[in-house]
């Protein structure tokens, strides 16, 4: 437990005065008051600060920033800071109109000055906010920016979603630790380690937040679920580990996500290859598309949903399960041992020796999938399937290793990865042959042409609706091309997770947005439209 995280919620509980908010049975609840002031324990502190060029904000709302679009609950673009934005026919300019009516913190107004701003250092930046496509941008008026990209990219749309205004005026050396912007709340105090209090912006344009202040208290998983027992918080982000303990006056909140656990697969044979850094590629198991589609064939996903993320989750078909990009006939029927065993026959693994793994021309069908060691759901996942393709003959030696040495073996070893954006910018990352090898995208080294193209199309497109298109045909084209497990089988993709979250039972948190990869405050999307319920 991390007692000094709960000490520091206890006292900052009795020190306001506001410990009656949290807690109390469902009975008793129906006769508190709203509070003025929620407390939530769903992780998430950022070591950087709170600065949207560094990358704050990519996973989940940045809060105190606007953005210029947001992604509603069915993750479909919508205006927020923009009220406008044109294409050119060659994708190369964006004109994006801002709202008249917004003003940072300060109270000093949201230009387009501050919006190229924002843009232009954001690409300076080493931050995970990805602009490297934008050549430059530029103010035309106060309400107007334009936007000029050295590349077609239709994913910019989601660069406008995610990078947070600051304004030029204040975006000094100590922004990140004391941002101002446009969002709906302003930072009052950030304990670092201990607690962030962040208070509602009366200046904000949008919906008003129902709760004058919000304390996020950062506490470990265990310290987490105590303040939950204790009624010390009015949210609990815990793992699905921890998601099947009873806690009082609080109501266990599963919210979807598109945060996925899959292994990669070696797609080149091993010939002696070697990265720059002199690390090596290629494996002459997983390099058999016969393993790689078996294996996918006999995963249990149902069961490991059950088992490893005790029911809190489903099982996945790719990596983009239920997104708007989404190609539904990419999905396979799992857990078929016996169809797992003919493609294994037909490829010419036998097990000809009677030790139960099979093999093909000398080699045996067995090799390494690497997860790191400290993560006990990847560990699980990795354990149970090992032992779901042994009855097929194929031997998968599960082990634990640290980041680093992953890293030296990513190519040649599969790795149980997590992934999961909305962006769909992240296909094209993990499958795209000219992002072989370029940090951790596209670890396997896979390449086909045609999903290439599919691919390229998607990024280049002008239109949203073409280049979902695209990005389902890379998944699964009409030609049964494609790097899901009906074509090339190129991952394994095994559970979509839920995102558990205690909430009290007075707390209606509406419908929460499909969570990404688990970074940031994600829940906190929809922030401005809860409210107390009793």
């Amino acid at each position: 437990m991390n007692v000094r995280g709960i000490a520091a919620a206890v006292v900052s509980v009795v020190a306001l005065g506001l410990a009656a908010c949290s807690g109390g049975g469902d009975e008793a609840g129906k006769d508190r008051a709203a509070p003025t002031e929620l407390r939530l324990a769903i992780g998430g502190e950022s070591e950087d600060g709170y600065d949207p060029t560094l990358g704050w904000g990519r996973y989940g709302s940045p809060l105190f920033q606007s953005t210029l679009l947001r992604l509603d609950t069915d993750l479909k673009l919508a205006n927020d800071l923009a009220t406008d934005y044109k294409v050119s026919a060659d994708g190369l300019t964006w004109t994006v109109t801002v709202r008249r009516d917004a003003v940072f913190s300060d109270g000093k107004p949201v230009t387009a000055r501050d919006v190229a701003y924002t843009f232009l250092t954001a690409k300076k930046q080493p931050g995970l906010t990805d602009v490297s496509a934008l050549a430059n941008a530029t103010a035309v008026d106060d309400t107007t920016v334009e936007f000029t990209l050295e590349r077609p990219q239709s994913t910019f749309a989601y660069r406008l979603a995610t990078l947070g205004i600051v304004p030029q005026h204040a975006h000094g050396a100590d922004y990140a630790q004391r941002p101002v912007g446009s969002g709906p709340f302003t930072m009052v105090q950030w304990d670092k380690g201990q607690q962030l209090i962040v208070a509602r912006n009366e200046k904000y344009y949008g919906q008003k937040p129902a709760f004058a202040r919000v304390v996020f208290v950062f506490t470990d998983e265990d310290g987490t679920l105590a303040a939950a027992r204790a009624g010390q918080v009015d949210i609990a982000a815990v793992p699905s580990t921890l998601a099947g303990t009873d806690v009082p006056g609080m109501k266990l909140t599963p919210v979807d996500s598109i945060d996925n656990r899959g292994m990669s697969f070696p797609y080149v044979p091993d010939q002696g290859r070697r990265t720059d850094k002199g690390n090596p590629i290629g494996n002459n198991v997983t390099s058999d598309k016969a393993i790689r589609q078996a294996i996918n064939l006999a995963a249990n996903r149902t069961a490991m949903v059950d088992g490893v993320l005790r029911g809190h989750g489903s099982p996945a078909t790719g990596p983009v399960d239920g997104a708007p990009w989404y190609e539904p006939r990419s999905a396979i029927t799992d857990n078929k041992p016996d169809e797992a065993k003919a493609v294994l026959e037909a490829a010419g693994w036998t097990d000809a020796d009677g030790d139960g793994v099979r093999e093909k021309g000398g080699t045996k069908a067995t090799f390494t999938v690497l997860y790191p060691a400290e993560d006990t759901l990847r560990q699980g996942l990795a354990v149970a399937l090992a032992d779901q393709v042994a009855p097929i003959g194929v031997r998968i030696e599960a082990k634990g290793a640290t980041w680093e040495q992953i890293e030296q073996r990513m190519h040649a070893d599969s790795v149980l990865f997590g992934w999961g954006s909305h962006d769909p910018s992240e296909m094209y990352n993990l499958y795209n042959s000219r992002q072989a090898g370029v940090g951790y995208f596209n670890a396997g080294f896979y390449a086909n042409p045609a999903v290439d193209q599919h691919l390229d199309a998607a990024m280049s497109s002008t239109d949203q609706d073409a280049a979902n298109a695209a990005w389902r045909a890379a998944q699964l084209d009409a030609q049964g091309n494609g790097f899901t497990a009906a074509a090339d089988a190129a991952w394994a993709w095994l559970v979509n997770l839920d995102h558990t979250y205690y909430v009290d039972t007075c707390l209606n948190v509406g419908k929460p947005q499909t969570e990404p990869h688990g970074h940031g405050w994600p829940i906190t999307a929809g922030i401005t439209a809860w409210t107390w319920a009793c």
